[in-house]
């Protein structure tokens, strides 16, 4: 399946160009972002040719598979060769969608089997995850794998060593490692702009039914319908049929990974890019289930602590997680660096940097002990203040904040899907490859792991272990 829209998408990278990306004010208004999009101009103004063209399989057509597929086929010269779903009315509606011609199959095995597709994409059930990708390797497929990579920690060498093995590109899917918002965000806390980072606070809210993954069952489900037995086989165990278990899977620890698996990774992808952090050391985590009591075995409310090293890369930090599916904000996504000297928001692909500065003299008056003391000690005191500290030197530095906002109709998703084709075609190195995957998916599952256990989890985020 062909797509054409190359035309647009070239308009709107050049607008992107264009745009003044940040404040003017902006003492770091590089040019990084207009680099890379001018890269990418270069890149969807070239020819397609037979030997550029991608053709893509996708394994689990559900919600993220139809997102996921939809961004891919808008980078041009990628093209459509198969779809593998259990479910047959969701084949159905991969052919209504993209004609009836489509290879269709409930059997992943005869995508990877097909000559004609140079990548597949893994958008199904997390327990599949790990298997699906080292079969698709040793089928000489590349391969785009949803987040988390894995599903148990144990699997996450594994993949690493056969994605190194095969040669092939091994991209996972947290579109926000690639988008232009948080790469403006790893330059300015680069450039010093918050001073010496000590905590991040990330937190991903909802509020509604489908957020808490409550989607809709087909009137047909059944067994048979659904391919229970195929589904469950990857588990090792006979459990019963359950179609949320097929339709709401995330929220059931025999095939899903909850919050942390969903949405906690993201907010590790996010932070590992924007601090070129190889991971947290100590992991501890609590949950409770505050609403949404559909027979999830996975809270529905869950918090994470992770204490991060000091390391070449970054100093000492404390990064804090939350997800809250009954939050009465409404819902919010926002990660927040904090440093020394002020803070990064990062909401989206919107970044807004405040300062506060504390002043070069110590503190001295005020909400102090100094008037405590007897009127010739303060009055002695306050001279030998005075004479060691001028006025400039007692006042808070002050700087102007800085805000970033994207081009409008920016798509990271895209941007990603990107990445992860021109890394087919030119063999360069994509951001967040297994072992960025790995790096991000250990310590999300570890506060799975921290939550049923009621322990700390010790992590080794150099050898990527855990630590007895």
């Amino acid at each position: 399946m062909k797509n054409d829209s190359s035309s647009s998408r070239r308009k709107f990278l050049q607008q992107i160009g264009a745009t003044s990306l940040v404040a003017a004010s902006s003492p770091f208004a590089s040019l990084a972002a207009q680099q890379k999009a001018e890269e990418r101009i270069l890149t969807y103004d070239k020819k397609i040719t037979a030997n550029d063209k991608v053709r893509i399989g996708v394994i689990g057509f559900g919600v993220q598979g139809h997102y996921d597929l939809g961004s891919a086929l808008k980078v041009p010269g990628v093209e459509l060769a198969g779809i593998c779903d259990l479910y047959p009315g969701r084949l159905e509606n991969a052919k209504e969608t993209y004609g009836n011609d489509l290879f269709v199959t409930r059997d992943y095995r005869e995508l990877l089997n097909k000559s004609d597709i140079d990548a597949i994409l893994i958008c199904t059930t997390d327990v599949w995850h790990a298997k699906m990708t080292l079969d698709a390797l040793a089928k000489g497929k590349h391969v785009y794998c949803e987040k988390p990579m894995i599903y148990k920690i144990s699997e996450g060498h594994p993949v690493v060593a056969a994605a190194k093995k095969s040669g092939k590109v091994v991209q996972i899917g947290s579109q926000r490692v690639s988008s232009i918002g948080l790469a403006k965000a790893k330059e300015l806390l680069a450039a010093g702009e918050i001073g010496k980072l000590n905590m991040v606070n990330s937190v991903n809210d909802r509020q509604s039914s489908i957020g808490a993954w409550q989607y809709t069952i087909p009137k047909d489900a059944s067994p048979e319908t659904l391919d229970w037995d195929r589904f469950i086989a990857i588990t090792g165990k006979k459990i019963p049929y359950d179609p949320k278990k097929f339709f709401w899977w995330r929220a059931f620890k025999d095939v899903g990974t909850g919050v942390a698996g969903d949405l906690f990774i993201h907010l590790l992808s996010g932070t590992h890019f924007m601090t070129n952090s190889k991971g947290p050391e100590a992991i501890v985590s609590t949950g409770q289930f505050s609403y949404w009591k559909d027979g999830r075995d996975l809270p529905d409310v869950m918090s994470g602590v992770m204490q991060y090293p000091d390391t070449p890369e970054h100093p000492a930090f404390q990064l804090t997680l939350q997800v809250n599916f009954i939050s009465g904000t409404g819902g919010q996504e926002l990660t927040r660096l904090i440093g020394s000297e002020g803070i990064i928001d990062v909401r989206g692909n919107t970044i807004t940097v405040k300062h506060s500065i504390m002043p070069e003299a110590p503190g001295f008056g005020g909400y102090d002990s100094l008037f405590t003391f007897s009127k010739a000690m303060r009055e002695e005191m306050q001279k030998d203040f005075e004479a060691k500290w001028t006025p400039e030197q007692r006042k808070k530095k002050t700087k102007e904040d800085i805000v970033y906002n994207p081009p409008a109709g920016y798509n990271e998703h895209v941007d990603h899907f990107t990445n992860f084709f021109d890394a087919i075609r030119t063999g360069k190195v994509v951001v967040e490859d297994a072992e960025f995957g790995f790096r991000a998916a250990a310590p999300a599952l570890a506060c799975n792991e921290s939550y049923l256990t009621k322990k700390i989890v010790r992590w080794d985020p150099v050898a990527m272990k855990l630590k007895a």
